[in-house]
């Protein structure tokens, strides 16, 4: 019997929500799997809280070896204890006129923000149904799984991540049915804007689309896509919203005796949810253009 409890994974710890939500979990008393992608940011985790309650793992949420590495690695340690939870919090962000989008850009969005959710849960699922949680202490594991204030509102320019984090939704919701009889819960985190890392990789990403699309095409977007970029950036480092406002939604999510189903997190997104239930499409069109 392994003596490792309140055991979770959480993938995409590198930097922003994920490395928050680890390093709170960790602090709070939880075993945290913090999946990363270089040993650099494994050394860094590791010296923002030293001891073992947060231990880097190597994932690539892209590579079926790299998933079934961890979780043996991961299984030998917690043993018959299992994991209280998973976190499904690794993704990437394609900006950019979905004309201008490369098919290989669009499947790594794809592979990254939805496959690659689906082939962590597949694989730790099991971890998920031993944890030997008291019945009356609420599910016996939990997933949660971060997608986007753009997984319930499509902005135009973020077609790609759109269709990523809508099918997320669709995803979490299907499973949530599926594994109520199995007490396992499944919970959807959407944060809004916020200010982390992801920015300055969408912006790079942005820039390249747009310069290797054809001039006569990629003219006809400059001008509204740029300024798009511009107003998105704004307003995510000057919002209140911040990734401790994710990591506290998170936390919520693996300890609650009732887990929401959905956590929306920052102003924005929830107007942008309630307009989305209350308005026509075209009012709603008409809106996100003004907007703009």
């Amino acid at each position: 019997m392994s003596d490792i409890t309140k055991a979770v994974v959480i993938t995409g710890c590198s930097t922003g929500l994920g490395r928050e939500s680890a390093i709170r979990l960790a602090r709070g008393g939880f075993t945290v799997y913090a999946g990363v992608r270089n040993e650099q940011a494994a050394q860094e985790l590791r010296a923002e809280l030293p001891g073992d309650r947060l231990r880097p793992v190597s994932i690539d949420v892209t590579s079926e070896e790299s998933i079934a590495d961890a979780h043996k690695l991961i299984h030998d340690e917690v043993g018959d204890g299992g994991l209280l939870g998973l976190v499904n919090n690794a993704g990437i962000s394609v900006s950019a006129p979905l004309e201008c989008v490369p098919l290989d850009d669009l499947r790594n969005q794809l592979e990254v923000n939805l496959v690659g959710v689906a082939a962590m849960i597949r694989q730790f699922l099991p971890l998920l149904r031993i944890s030997g949680t008291p019945a009356p202490a609420g599910p016996v594991g939990r997933i949660v799984n971060v997608t986007s204030g753009v997984g319930r509102v499509a902005l135009p320019y973020m077609g790609a991540y759109a269709a990523s984090q809508f099918g997320k939704e669709g995803l979490s919701d299907a499973l949530r049915r599926e594994l109520a009889p199995q007490r396992i819960s499944v919970s959807v985190i959407e944060p809004g804007a916020i200010a982390t890392p992801i920015w300055d990789k969408q912006a790079r990403t942005a820039t390249r689309l747009l310069e290797g699309a054809p001039e006569p095409i990629a003219a006809l977007y400059r001008d509204r896509f740029t300024a798009f970029a511009e107003a998105n950036a704004a307003t995510a480092t000057s919002g209140t919203t911040a990734p401790a406002d994710v990591a506290r939604a998170v936390e919520h999510a693996l300890t609650a005796r009732r887990p929401r189903i959905r956590y929306r997190v920052g102003r924005d997104v929830s107007i942008g949810s309630l307009a989305a239930r209350l308005l026509p499409d075209r009012v709603l069109d008409l809106a996100i253009t003004r907007s703009l």
